[in-house]
């Protein structure tokens, strides 16, 4: 099973790369989860992370007080308005739109009533 966890807290690592050049796809989340996996099949990767100069100052953030950095609140907030701007110039559907900017609004609530780390 431990090899199970490093190959997810693996492709984690990846996603949350690729996820810091694509602002469509949420770093921290990965992160957060590779942490996750990392703790269950390697105290050496998990420690890497934990202490990695960029990677690791997300997750401490999350995982002591629930904090997300204002910087990467306001990217989620700008990647969130271009993907729903772009949705809207492709001229979807009323009723996709709608559904969309529900569930984008909720994700943005939540980011911002996050403490700031």
């Amino acid at each position: 099973m431990r090899v199970v966890w490093l190959l997810l807290g693996l492709i984690c690592v990846a996603l949350a790369i690729v996820g810091v050049v694509l602002p469509l796809l949420p770093t921290v989340p990965f992160l957060l989860l590779a942490a996750f996996c990392f703790a269950r099949s390697s105290e050496r990767l998990h420690y890497w992370l934990l202490s990695h100069p960029r990677l690791g100052p997300p997750i401490e953030d999350w995982q002591s007080r629930g904090a997300i950095n204002p910087a990467a609140k306001r990217l989620a907030t700008i990647s969130i308005a271009i993907v729903f701007g772009i949705s809207f110039a492709l001229g979807l559907k009323t009723t996709v739109l709608l559904i969309q900017a529900v569930v984008l609004s909720a994700v943005l609530i939540f980011i911002w009533t996050r403490p700031s780390g």
